[in-house]
């Protein structure tokens, strides 16, 4: 039976690769903000397109609801907007703090209220949030406040999956943390584009990954649900010798 899946952030990147790993075998409804690009993912898929600005709770209900149109029920919600900075921590300014936090934390947490209900009414259902690596180990000084957005998502999924497991177990919540991903996403940032390639990766530390290696790590969360994945090998090795670190 094929399930209905919800994809955020479905206009390219992790989002689209998501989108197409998952195209053959399930209803797909994909949102972005950008019209044509998410119609072109959308037409390739096969999937219900719903231009929308998921930094808007109203819009983020409207496309839960225009997936309950098509579909009539919703299976598994990813909520992968989101967008990057490069800006030392003295140089934030109000408005690029205030904007990592509206796009990586308030645009899933909006997913996370607008679609909990219906899952609970079902006993069942599947809510997975992309986040990232930095967000767990913030070694990358110049993302600063997009590293402090994903641990707030961190902190916020794990503490929806504390409210939940007791009363409603077949309702998984799954936080999956890729590393660097070869995607457009840092010619997107605020601020300059980094041109160099940071430490832990020209070291040999961490790969970058392809967005389909990423997806086939989040097709495997929906069929095996884990509270968190890493999806770079190389990843848990590492928050694990930083965290040694810091202790010293």
């Amino acid at each position: 039976m094929k399930r209905t899946i919800v994809i955020t952030g479905a206009s390219a990147g992790i989002g689209a690769a998501t989108a197409r790993r998952l195209a053959s075998q399930n209803n797909l409804v994909l949102a972005a903000r950008r019209e044509k690009e998410l119609g072109d993912v959308a037409a390739e898929t096969k999937a219900v397109a719903v231009t929308a600005d998921v930094t808007r709770r109203s819009e983020v209900e409207r496309l839960r609801d225009e997936a309950l149109r098509a579909f009539g029920a919703v299976d598994v919600w990813i909520n992968n907007a989101g967008r990057g900075i490069t800006r030392n921590v003295a140089d934030l300014t109000d408005e690029e703090f205030d904007e990592m936090m509206l796009v990586n934390v308030k645009s899933a947490l909006y997913g996370m209220q607008a679609i909990v209900p219906h899952f609970i009414s079902r006993s069942r259902g599947h809510l997975i949030n992309i986040s990232s690596f930095l967000g767990r180990v913030p070694i990358a000084a110049h993302r600063s406040a997009y590293n402090a957005a994903k641990a707030a998502l961190n902190a916020l999924t794990a503490n929806l999956r504390a409210d939940l497991q007791r009363e409603h177990p077949e309702i998984h919540v799954s936080l999956v943390m890729p590393g660097l991903v070869a995607t457009e996403f840092a010619s997107n940032v605020i601020g300059t584009p980094s041109a160099a390639p940071p430490p832990w990766i020209a070291g040999g530390a961490m790969k970058p990954q392809s967005a389909e290696e990423v997806a086939d790590a989040i097709a495997n969360v929906i069929e095996h649900p884990r509270a968190e994945v890493y999806t770079n090998p190389a990843s848990a090795d590492m928050a694990k010798r930083y965290f040694e670190e810091l202790a010293k």
